[in-house]
C-alpha cells in the first residue's frame, strides 16, 4: 500500500519541534525548521550554494571537443564579442563576428550580462577573451572565473527572488492553510532544483537570471505590486525569449485584475507604459532603425531549425516515431499547427484568470501555460523543461505528487534532459530514477 503523502516535513517531527519551541524558559533557537527566519534562510541558501559548487567541479558542455565545443564556449564567445565589438554589431554577421560560430541568439539583456561578465574576466585574464584568437580557450583559471560568473548570477538574482517568493507566499496565505511551518522546505524545493543546477552549473548556462526575474515577478504579483511584476517579467523576456512561455498567464491575470477595477482602461495603460518603457530601455541601442531591430528578431526566432531540436520530450518529438512531422509538413504549416495546439492547450487557464484572477489560480496558470508551450510550441529545446519546472517547484507544497517521496515529476524531467547532459559528459552524475 502506498504511503500517504504529507505536505512539508513529517507531522510528528513538526509537532515535536513546535512543542520544544513553545516550552517555557527554553532558549530561542534561530535555526528553526518551523518558519523562515533569517538564519534558516541563510542555512538553506548555503547548502544550495554548496551543491552548486560541487556540481561545477565536473565537466561542462563541449569540454575539449573542437571545433565548436559547446555551451561553455558559446557563453565565453558572447563575452568576447560583446567586449570587443559595438552593440550594433552583436547580432550582425561581420568579419569580427561570425554568426555561424555561436552567434548571439538571445535578447539584448543576455548581451549586457555577457559584457558585464567580460569586463570582470578581462581585468585579470584578457587572453581568455581575445578577439578571434581565444576560441576554445580552456585554462584552469578561465574555467574557475566562468563558473564564478554563474554562481554570482545565481546568488544575486535567483536566490533573493526565491526567498522573496516564499516570504510573500506565506504572508498572502496562498496555500490556504495559514501555517508557515513548511516555509524552509518550500525554499529548499526551489533552490535545490536538480535540473536547474545541472544545466546551469554543469552543462553551463545562465538560466538562473531569467528564472530569477520570473520568480521575482510572480512574487510581485502575489504582493499586489503589479508595476514591479510587469518590469521584472519584461526583464525576464529580454534575457531569454523562452520566458514568453509564462506570458499568457501574466497577461490574463493582470488584465483580469485591471478589468475588475474602477478605471480599467487607465490601469491597463499604466501597466502598458511600464512594459513599453522597460523594453525601450533594453532595446535602446537598436531602436535607431527597423533594420537593426529586425536583425535582432531574426536571431531570436530560428525557425529553420525545425519543430524540435535533438530529442526533447515534447509532443512533436515523441510522436515523430510514428508521424514524420518534418517530412509531411512544411515549416510554415508546422508553425501554424504548433501555434493552434499551443493556444488550445493554455486557453482554459487563460480564460479562467481573465474572469476570476486569484493568487492560487495564477500559479496553476503558470504551470499550465509553460507545459502547453513545452509540449506543443515550435522549436523546443531540452532545457525548456526548466520553465514548467519553475511553477511546479513553487507549487511543491500544494501538489506533493510533483515533489513528493516518489519524485515522479523530477525523475521524469531528469530523464528527459539526459541527452543534453550526455553532451556535457555528465551522465555518470545522474541519480537513479
Amino acid at each position: 500500500m502506498a504511503k500517504t503523502r504529507t505536505r512539508g516535513p513529517p507531522a510528528t517531527a513538526l509537532a515535536a519541534a513546535a512543542e520544544e519551541e513553545q516550552q517555557p524558559g527554553a532558549a530561542p533557537f534561530p535555526w528553526s525548521t518551523m518558519r523562515l527566519t533569517p538564519p534558516t534562510a541563510v542555512a538553506v541558501a548555503l547548502f544550495a550554494l554548496l551543491v552548486r559548487v560541487l556540481v561545477s567541479l565536473g565537466s561542462y558542455s563541449g569540454q575539449g571537443t573542437p571545433p565548436m565545443y559547446g555551451d561553455y564556449e558559446a557563453q565565453r564567445h558572447w563575452m568576447e564579442i560583446t567586449l570587443h565589438t559595438p552593440a550594433a554589431e552583436w547580432y550582425r554577421n561581420t568579419t569580427a563576428n561570425d554568426l555561424a560560430y555561436w552567434g548571439l541568439d538571445y535578447p539584448p539583456l543576455t548581451a549586457y550580462q555577457s559584457v558585464a561578465h567580460a569586463l570582470l574576466i578581462n581585468a585579470s585574464l584578457p587572453q581568455s577573451l581575445a578577439l578571434s584568437s581565444s576560441r576554445g580557450f580552456e585554462s584552469h583559471q578561465s574555467k574557475l572565473m566562468m563558473r564564478w560568473t554563474v554562481l554570482s548570477s545565481d546568488l544575486l538574482v535567483f536566490f533573493p527572488a526565491a526567498i522573496y517568493f516564499v516570504w510573500v507566499y506565506f504572508q498572502r496565505n496562498v496555500g490556504g492553510d495559514g501555517e508557515e511551518r513548511s516555509a524552509p522546505w518550500l525554499l529548499a524545493m526551489i533552490l535545490l532544483n536538480p535540473c536547474l543546477i545541472l544545466v546551469d552549473h554543469g552543462h553551463f548556462q545562465y538560466n538562473c537570471i531569467s528564472l530569477g526575474f520570473t520568480i521575482g515577478a510572480i512574487a510581485a504579483v502575489l504582493s499586489q505590486n503589479d508595476f514591479a511584476a510587469s518590469a521584472l517579467f519584461s526583464l525576464a523576456i529580454n534575457h531569454k525569449q523562452m520566458s514568453l512561455y509564462f506570458a499568457p498567464a501574466f497577461f490574463s491575470h493582470l488584465l483580469g485584475k485591471c478589468l475588475g477595477r474602477k478605471n480599467p482602461i487607465f490601469e491597463i495603460m499604466k501597466l502598458g507604459f511600464v512594459v513599453i518603457g522597460t523594453f525601450a530601455l533594453v532595446w535602446w541601442p537598436y531602436l535607431y532603425s527597423i533594420e537593426s531591430v529586425m536583425e535582432v528578431l531574426n536571431r531570436l526566432a530560428p525557425f529553420e531549425r525545425g519543430i524540435f531540436e535533438d530529442y526533447v520530450a515534447n509532443f512533436w518529438c515523441s510522436t515523430s516515431v510514428v508521424i514524420k512531422w518534418k517530412r509531411i509538413f512544411t515549416i510554415h504549416s508546422m508553425k501554424f499547427l504548433s501555434l493552434i495546439t499551443t493556444i488550445l492547450a493554455f486557453l482554459p487557464s487563460f480564460v479562467q484568470q481573465l474572469k476570476a484572477p486569484s493568487d492560487q489560480g495564477f500559479l496553476y496558470s503558470l504551470l499550465n501555460n509553460s507545459f502547453s508551450f513545452y509540449l506543443f510550441s515550435y522549436q523546443v529545446h531540452e532545457k525548456s523543461i526548466l520553465l514548467p519546472l519553475l511553477p511546479a517547484s513553487l507549487l511543491a507544497l500544494q501538489e506533493p505528487l510533483l515533489f513528493g517521496m516518489e519524485q515522479f515529476f523530477l525523475s521524469s524531467v531528469l530523464s528527459s534532459s539526459h541527452p543534453m547532459e550526455t553532451m556535457s559528459q555528465r551522465q555518470t552524475n545522474y541519480p537513479p530514477n
